[in-house]
């Protein structure tokens, strides 16, 4: 069984696995998919498209024709970890095709690895079709390929990422996401409902819902009708959720909501909440709580609103859980500033927090900022952050024990099972434990339980 605490930077995924066979001769493609969540369902697109074309899918670099790295751009880190990607599938395989978010700079990867057969931007699946017809020629079995297919997951069966828009409309300083992926694009509120009614249809239990800004879903759309079960629904992200949380019927699926910014209109969210059509639960981007801090970042959010919202929010559904993620060290923070940040922390009670230390990215505003704030100081306002985190959650696990909650299984091991509650997003926040009574438990199951121990991010509980 998995512990926490994950690792908390906010840009990664889960590992995705494959295991589909493969037959003779069939042209194979390996996949490397690194990044977010986002990233992770362009990798499925790619893969559904090439799994129609006749191609199959492997579960190692030896075994494929050649491989896909969807790479990721959000930080300096990450891009060289993009790099090492690269550099190992073209050690171990050597035909790469580069996809992604850093494909948005084709000299950067070129420059280091000049071998690459191909670089291709963030949602170009085209290019990468194209790149991949080039390197590995399909060789389709018409009575089992050339059909529509089923999507390729790379997620466990019970749960799915659900991407309702591209792009981003903020100028955030330390951001370049909307000069890789471009400004906000919505998907029609009629595609996106009918996507999820397949994935639950599928079996899928869980629907996490992801894009850039989820409340600005449908901004750049006008908040269009869509033709949907003899109505219409509106390209809004409250009907769309609304509606995702009528699907299914009596065995409706979780619905939960990624990337939300605190505009007002969140506010209408949270009925949908306490009414249990959806997951009483926000991820919320936060980034500081001081003022200056904010305006330097250039974000759309101002911290003493922002906490008269979350006991708004509160109000109407207490058990809401809120998770957030914030940047310490960000240039021209000073000592004052932070403790803002942390005494903000003390009111706000966040139910899960992720944090990481400010990094310069190439194109990003923030770079040209005065006061870069030295790394070892970074470092000491991370762990200090930290560790306050780490109280609070540790307090407000303590608190569910005792408790029945329901929660959904992910893995079952000769140990017990690996579960979460509501609370609890994929790979990201804490799991639920059950080391006795779980024989015949199954990735899926939706089971109840008693809380009886807790830990820093963890609860261990019983069967009812």
């Amino acid at each position: 069984m998995s512990q926490n605490p994950p690792n908390l930077r906010p840009d990664l995924a889960p590992k995705p696995s494959f295991s589909e066979p493969i037959r003779p001769g069939q042209p194979t493609i390996g996949m490397v998919s690194l990044g977010c969540p986002k990233a992770l369902v362009d990798s499925e697109r790619i893969l559904t498209r090439l799994r129609a074309e006749g191609y199959a899918i492997s579960p190692d670099y030896k075994g494929a024709d050649a491989v896909i790295v969807n790479t990721c751009g959000f930080l300096d880190s990450a891009k060289a970890e993009s790099l090492e990607a690269i550099g190992e599938a073209l050690q171990e395989n050597g035909r790469v095709i580069v996809t992604g978010c850093l494909g948005a700079e084709p000299a950067y990867i070129t420059g280091a690895h000049p071998r690459v057969l191909a670089v291709t931007g963030p949602h170009q699946y085209e290019a990468v079709l194209d790149a991949v017809h080039k390197a590995v020629p399909a060789k389709p079995d018409p009575f089992i390929d050339l059909l529509p297919a089923s999507a390729v997951s790379l997620t466990p069966r019970h749960y799915s990422y659900l991407k309702i828009s591209e792009g981003c409309n903020h100028k955030c300083k330390f951001c370049i996401i909307p000069d890789m992926r471009g400004l906000l694009q919505s998907r029609p509120a009629h595609a996106i409902l009918r996507e999820a009614e397949k994935l639950v249809e599928a079996g899928v239990r869980e629907l996490l819902v992801i894009s850039q800004d989820t409340s600005a879903y449908g901004v750049d759309r006008k908040h269009d009708l869509s033709p949907w079960k003899g109505g219409e629904v509106r390209a809004h992200i409250t009907d769309l959720a609304r509606a995702m949380g009528q699907l299914g019927g009596e065995t409706k699926p979780w619905v939960r909501l990624h990337y939300v910014y605190p505009y007002p209109h969140v506010r209408q969210l949270i009925p949908l909440m306490a009414e249990g059509l959806i997951l009483p639960y926000l991820d919320i981007p936060f980034q500081h709580a001081d003022p200056g801090v904010l305006r330097r970042m250039a974000r759309p959010a101002a911290a003493a609103k922002t906490l008269d919202e979350i006991a708004a929010w509160r109000s109407v559904c207490p058990d809401i859980t809120l998770r957030s993620t914030f940047i310490v060290g960000y240039p021209g923070e000073t000592e004052a500033e932070f403790q803002t940040l942390l005494d903000w922390m003390d009111e706000a009670q966040l139910d899960r927090v992720g944090c990481f230390q400010y990094e310069n990215v190439a194109g990003a505003r923030s770079n040209d900022l005065p006061d870069h704030v030295p790394d070892e100081v970074k470092q000491e306002r991370w762990d200090r952050f930290m560790e306050k985190a780490q109280a609070i959650s540790e307090a407000k696990l303590e608190a569910k024990v005792g408790h029945t909650l329901q929660v959904i299984v992910d893995e079952v091991d000769d140990e017990g099972a690996t579960c979460r509650t509501m609370a609890d997003a994929p790979e990201i926040d804490g799991n639920l434990f059950i080391d006795e009574g779980f024989e015949g438990l199954a990735p899926g199951d939706m089971v109840t339980v008693t809380v009886e121990e807790a830990g820093e991010y963890d609860l261990w509980g019983s069967r009812v």
